[in-house]
């Protein structure tokens, strides 16, 4: 399968030695070249012939500046898919090729019958949470504390160990569908908040993550650490007392960072919230 996108950039499943090389060389790149569990290409090529998925995106000189990878299987004894990976290259953030995998992803798994798309991420990380909640709809099912162990060799995992959201994608669902094709101008973005932050609300409870956790970890890893030991807590409380993840927005911070105007339009200046919520009014035994 393949798709074009503006500016000459291709995406299309890989088939070629060089293909599978150009991810491994991605990944040692995204997650540094001591990361532990690399996938090797023989695992990448295997894993296409099981109905999983390896897609990159391509600049017109055909260099390689993304991919996406996952495996497919039964889950709850559904046709599910696990996205292991999805990296982008430093040059290339910014120009929305994250969703634009996903969504390449999605049109590749929904002629195999896959129902539900699953995959992980560090709920300290605001802009993973925005394209994951807000942008692609899918929802965190489940908190994992370190998920991939203390500390994988990455230099992305240092310091705060592997705390992760396991999310759920449903590929079919009315809501994923709409938000796949109602347009740019319909998606929730970090440009504005999908709704309010109320504290007033009955069965509710605010989450808060930083506006940007690596830049914290590269200055204070104490604090860092923190907002990890706070929103651990936090979130095995509240999901413990039955409350689900609904939803992930933000609000105008009144202090904002030195050197910034209150209410300036800047990701720094805001202060982001997880909205949990008890749908059922019961508590979990």
């Amino acid at each position: 399968m393949r798709k074009q996108l503006p500016g000459g950039i291709e995406l299309r499943e890989l088939a070629s030695d060089d293909d599978y090389e150009a991810v491994v060389d991605l990944e040692r790149e995204t997650w540094g070249v001591g990361f532990e569990d690399t996938v090797p290409t023989t695992i990448l090529m295997i894993s296409q012939k099981m109905s999983g998925v390896l897609a990159g995106a391509f600049d017109p000189n055909g260099r390689m500046l993304g991919f996406i990878y996952g495996l497919s299987g039964f889950r709850y004894g559904k046709r599910a898919h696990w996205s292991h990976m999805l990296a982008v290259t430093r040059e290339a953030r910014g120009l929305g090729l994250g969703r634009e995998l996903k969504v390449f992803q999605r049109e590749i798994l929904l002629p195999l019958g896959v129902e539900t798309v699953y995959w992980t991420y560090d709920p300290l990380v605001a802009r993973n949470a925005n394209l994951n909640l807000n942008r692609l709809g899918a929802l965190p099912v489940e908190y994992v504390v370190n998920m991939y162990g203390e500390d994988t060799g990455s230099v992305l995992h240092s310091g705060l160990g592997t705390d992760r959201f396991v999310v759920a994608w449903p590929i079919l669902s009315s809501r994923v569908d709409w938000l796949m094709t109602a347009g740019s101008s319909a998606q929730p973005t970090r440009a504005a908040a999908p709704f309010p932050v109320d504290e007033s609300l009955p069965e509710t409870a605010w989450v808060e993550v930083p506006p940007n956790i690596g830049r914290i970890l590269h200055a204070s890893p104490e604090e860092a650490f923190d907002w990890r030991r706070r929103t651990r807590a936090a979130f095995q409380e509240h999901l413990g007392a039955g409350c689900e993840v609904t939803g992930f927005t933000w609000r105008e911070d009144p202090e904002p960072d030195a050197g910034q105007k209150a209410g300036a339009p800047s990701v720094m200046n805001r202060r982001y919230y997880y909205r949990l919520e008890k749908l059922d009014g019961t508590e979990k035994q």
